[in-house]
C-alpha cells in the first residue's frame, strides 16, 4: 500500500449515532397544589405533636386534665414546635426525596435553579423565609399564584423552585 491509501478512512454507512431526547420543559407546581401539600404536612405535624403531648403526659411532665392553661410552658412549647417543624421541612426537603410527605403525596419536589437537590442550609433558609412570607400579610405565599416560575417570596430568597415530578 502506498501512503495515500493508508490516510483514507473508509466511510461507514448506517453508523449509529446516539439520539438525545429533548429535555422536557419544567412544570412548576402551582399555588393550589402546594397549599394541598401543606395541608397534608399540617396534619402530619399535628399528629406528631399529639403523640409528643401524650408521651409527656405519660411521663408525668404535663397534666392533660388541668383546666388552667400551662402558661409557664408556653415559651418552651413554642420553641419546641418551631424546632420540630423546622427539622421536618428542612430535613425532608434536603433529602433524596426532595420533599415533605405532603409534597411526595402530590408528586412535587423542591429543587435549586439547576433542578438539583437543595442543601440542608438552603432548606433552612427556605423554611425561615416562610415566616417573612407570612408576616407580610401572606403576600409572600400569594406570589406563588402570580410569578412565572410559581415562586413564593421564600423560594426567591432561597433560590429554589417547586416542580412537578416527571
Amino acid at each position: 500500500m502506498d501512503k495515500k491509501q493508508e490516510d483514507i478512512q473508509p466511510i461507514v454507512e448506517n453508523e449509529i449515532t446516539p439520539v438525545t431526547e429533548p429535555e422536557a420543559p419544567v412544570r412548576y407546581a402551582g399555588f393550589w397544589k402546594r397549599l394541598a401539600a401543606y395541608i397534608i404536612d399540617f396534619v402530619v405535624i399535628s399528629f406528631v405533636f399529639v403523640i409528643i403531648g401524650f408521651a409527656l403526659a405519660l411521663m408525668g411532665l404535663v397534666d392533660l386534665n388541668q383546666e388552667v392553661p400551662m402558661e409557664k410552658y408556653d415559651n418552651t412549647v413554642d420553641l419546641g414546635s418551631i424546632l420540630i417543624t423546622w427539622g421536618y421541612f428542612a430535613l425532608m426537603e434536603s433529602s433524596s426525596k426532595q420533599g415533605t410527605l405532603g409534597k411526595m403525596a402530590l408528586g412535587i419536589k423542591v429543587t435549586d435553579y439547576d433542578g438539583q437537590r437543595i442543601s440542608f442550609l438552603r432548606a433552612t433558609g427556605r423554611f425561615f423565609g416562610k415566616y417573612l412570607s407570612a408576616i407580610l400579610l401572606m403576600i409572600g405565599f400569594l406570589m406563588i399564584a402570580f410569578t412565572a416560575r410559581k415562586q413564593g417570596l421564600h423560594d426567591i430568597l432561597a433560590r429554589t423552585l417547586v416542580v412537578n415530578q416527571r
